[in-house]
């Protein structure tokens, strides 16, 4: 599988950023991903070392659409929590508060 297509889009929420500082991140990936895709991938795209990856699968959620609010089900994806090496950061997590 091509490194470029693994990871999908970074989780960026209130938990996922507290989570941030202590050095897990969190992004959404590819559902046929294993965990050494995924370690090559942060790697090879961010420069950093990862020491732990765990994943989890999100199942599909439904919701009403349409003028007769027929049922649908959205798509189901994988979630992955990469944990690295002390001391290293992913500047996409990096918020800044801007203060008056």
């Amino acid at each position: 599988m091509n490194l470029n297509f693994v990871l999908t889009k970074a989780i960026i929420t209130e938990k996922s950023l507290i989570e941030a500082s202590l050095g897990r991140f969190s992004f959404l990936v590819v559902k046929t991903a294993t965990k050494g895709q995924i370690r090559e991938a942060v790697e090879h795209t961010f420069g950093v070392n990862v020491v732990a990856i765990r994943t989890t699968a999100i199942s599909p959620k439904t919701y009403r659409t349409g003028k007769k609010r027929q049922p649908k089900i959205g798509p189901a994806a994988k979630k992955a929590i990469v944990e690295l090496k002390k001391g290293q950061k992913i500047d996409l997590f990096d918020i800044k508060s801007e203060g008056k």
